[in-house]
């Protein structure tokens, strides 16, 4: 019993050691397990990663009206919210948005910016911040046509406000609402928006300017985790109809087209617009000579009403300045539409290598989106240039105005890239910011190398510096609230978009990447994905198990660390072939990319899939090679986040070189009579075997005679000098087998 518990326990522990290195923290269990998806298809969101066959989601369309005060910053407001509900819910109250209360004096947002200051906030500008929520009345028409307006409770709690129903609005059912409010706007508002003074003019830029109702959904139902500042917004879809009132020396530009022209603009201008509609190249709108001039803008009213609409669209934006210069360039689509690239900016932001190359920036990256991944729907792209560094709307950007050349090209493509994720493939900002700030981020990769034969291209940041720098920071799946605010930018933006590089460049290959990456976009257009539905869309398009990368790079913050260990010559002859080990020594699993040198001058290189890892942690490769090798380099070009070189680098005369032995006289059969176990030793390709009970286990030898399981933990053996005769050493304890035959 004892003899056979003995070799039990070798053949465990040689499978053990087979898989497992005692220098590894790698675990291929953990890495490659089933059960990482915990959320199972249903008639809402398929299994596959597309809207199930009932999916649903709520609709909110609004009519607004604003009116600007240019000298006290104070915006007034009213809204017509008509919200339909598709949910199978009866819902008694909505909740809204309402994200100006992020600058009330005390505000949760302010709350927790530090005493060391933050990008958020107001940057503690003493001022009147907040919405003021001046009504809320139910809008009914009745039989007759007459149309009541009913006064409703509502109740604020810092940036959200719940409106009590009078009756459940049931499924299928529609309620409007007529909202009355104001707010002062900050001059700076958490880089979202505010004010920038110019010699012409104050530029405001509006935002989260009107409450917004909160998205009711399938996986959380009301969703309404406060503003605080990091996270952005998760808003429903629907149509805009705006109104704007400004001073009449001022343009106003806004998300959506505009529906007047001829009331806002000269008659001259109009004629530049329609021209600029026609053109590839910029057309000026009002130059920054007539900036100054009474005659660029209508005359005989003291202020103006500008009218915009924009359709499925989950929120609007505007900006108002007296101080803008506006040109324009007519944007072509593939289906054969057209949209209009606008800029609007002010004399400091001027020229050639600032803002007079907004507008062919703007056109530029828009035609490049709507290629490769979808249509852009919007009928305008506006590039709006005020204090705000670079912040997305529909329709509409803020970027700051004194960037330049390629500063001003990458905040242009970053904040248009939005367009697609989240203002398309509407992910919730607030909860999961690397859902549209990654895969932005990773797509703007792609269109700055396209743009003008690469004029702006730059390398991407190594993979190894972007895992050494996260290591010890939040995981990616953590909300942007959730995490350092210094940690936002590697987490929310750098690291996820370095693992789609990696899994488009290294794991799938572009091919596939590009074809799953733009199906996840076509499925969930307008539409509320989560995680899951983007993991899922991935698999199933790619064909691709690829849960062991996302519980690495994006659920965990698991390192990789790859290492070359030895080689060996077949018969010590490198014409041969070549034997060579690797070992997993991370916790995250990837292909292996290695270039192998020869002295004789040649080069080659070779890539392993990340397989060889699913039951190893460490692994021996047989190589064809013809002459002796000067080096081998395992991921040469750094596209993969390995993050300690000093072990990826195995060099002639360094590294460690094993001889080969002859392994004939260690072939053949040996027994014990008192153990009914025949140990059966064979040669292969790739070293000496030992077969047990039909089982075969390559063995690695340490000397004298000497086999041992690779990276084992104790069992060896020993031959002696006749081969006649082997001590097997297993847990402290030496059996004796003779050799049978």
């Amino acid at each position: 019993m004892r003899l056979s518990l003995v070799l039990g326990l070798f053949a465990a522990t040689f499978l053990h050691a087979q898989e497992k290195s005692t220098t590894s923290s790698y675990d291929y269990n953990a890495a490659f397990a089933p059960g990482f998806y915990n959320v199972t298809g249903n008639e809402y969101r398929s299994a596959s990663g597309q809207p199930g066959p009932k999916y649903w989601q709520n609709r909110a369309d609004y009519k607004l009206t604003a009116s600007l005060n240019d000298q006290t910053g104070e915006i007034i407001g009213s809204e017509i919210l008509t919200y339909s509900n598709n949910s199978p819910d009866a819902l008694p109250f909505l909740w809204l948005h309402i994200d100006q209360n992020l600058f009330a004096k005390e505000s949760r947002g302010n709350a927790v910016i530090p005493t060391s200051g933050s990008r958020n906030g107001a940057r503690g500008e003493v001022f009147d911040g907040g919405h003021n929520i001046k009504s809320v009345k139910l809008i009914a028409t009745a039989k007759g046509g007459k149309t009541t307006e009913t006064p409703l409770a509502f109740t604020i709690t810092d940036t959200r406000m719940q409106i009590k129903l009078p009756s459940h609005l049931k499924t299928g059912g529609k309620v409007s609402l007529k909202i009355d409010f104001s707010f002062v706007s900050p001059v700076y508002g958490s880089d979202r928006m505010g004010i920038q003074p110019t010699k012409n003019g104050k530029i405001f830029e509006v935002a989260q300017w009107f409450p917004r109702v909160c998205v009711y959904d399938d996986i959380r139902g009301w969703n309404t985790t406060p503003y605080l500042g990091a996270g952005e917004f998760y808003l429903e879809y629907g149509d805009f109809d705006m109104k704007i009132t400004a001073p009449s020396n001022h343009i106003v530009v806004a998300s959506g087209e505009l529906l007047n022209p001829s009331e806002v603009y000269t008659a001259e201008q109009l004629q530049r617009w329609k021209q600029a509609g026609q053109s590839d190249k910029t057309v000026m709108i009002r130059s920054a000579a007539e900036v100054t001039a009474a005659a660029s803008r209508p005359s005989g009213k003291p202020s103006l009403t500008w009218h915009f609409s924009i359709k499925n669209s989950r929120d609007v934006a505007w900006a108002s300045s007296a101080s803008f210069i506006v040109d324009a360039a007519r944007i072509n689509l593939p289906s054969g539409k057209k949209s209009l690239a606008i800029s609007a900016y002010p004399q400091e932001s001027d020229g050639q290598k600032a803002w007079g190359r907004s507008t062919e920036y703007t056109k530029a990256c828009i035609e490049h989106y709507s290629q490769k991944w979808f249509e852009y729907p919007y009928p305008a792209a506006t590039n709006v240039a005020g204090v705000v560094g670079g912040m997305e709307y529909p329709g509409i950007v803020f970027c700051e105005y004194t960037a330049r050349e390629g500063g001003l090209w990458g905040v242009t493509d970053h904040e248009f890239g939005h367009t697609w994720f989240p203002m398309i493939v509407g992910s919730n900002e607030r909860v999961f910011g690397w859902m549209d700030e990654g895969f932005n981020t990773f797509i703007n990769e792609l269109s700055t190398d396209a743009f003008n034969n690469g004029e702006y291209k730059q390398p991407a940041a190594p993979m190894s510096q972007i895992a050494m720098t996260t290591q010890n920071m939040e995981p990616v799946m953590s909300a942007p609230d959730n995490m350092k605010e210094a940690h936002v930018g590697w987490l929310v933006y750098e690291k996820p978009a370095a693992g789609l590089r990696m899994l488009r460049n290294e794991v799938l290959g572009p091919e596939r990447f590009d074809y799953a990456f733009k199906t996840y976009i076509e499925r969930w257009a307008f539409k509320h994905p989560q995680p899951e539905d983007f993991f899922h869309t991935m698999e199933n398009v790619a064909g691709e198990d690829l849960a062991w990368f996302w519980r690495s790079w994006y659920v965990n913050k698991w390192p990789m660390d790859q290492a070359i260990t030895k080689i060996m010559y077949k018969k010590n002859d490198p014409s041969k072939g070549v034997y060579i080990t690797l070992e997993n020594l991370g916790k995250m699993p990837a292909p292996v990319v290695m270039d192998i040198k020869y002295k004789a001058g040649s080069s080659e290189r070779l890539k392993l899939p990340v397989e060889i890892w699913q039951r190893n942690a460490s692994w021996t490769i047989r190589h064809a090679s013809t002459s002796e090798i000067e080096s081998i380099t395992l991921n040469p070009a750094g596209t993969l986040p390995d993050i300690n070189a000093a072990n990826n680098v195995w060099t002639s005369g360094k590294g460690t070189l094993e001889t080969d032995i002859d392994l004939s006289p260690y072939t053949g059969t040996f027994g014990n009579k008192q153990v009914p176990i025949k140990l059966v030793f064979s040669e292969k390709e790739d070293g000496l075997y030992i077969g047990i009970d039909s089982q075969e286990y390559r063995l690695e030898y340490k000397g004298g005679n000497t086999f041992a399981v690779p990276g084992g933990q104790g069992t060896q053996f020993t031959f002696d000098e006749s081969r006649k005769s082997l001590e097997l050493l297993e847990s402290g304890q030496k059996i004796i087998f003779n050799r049978e035959k």
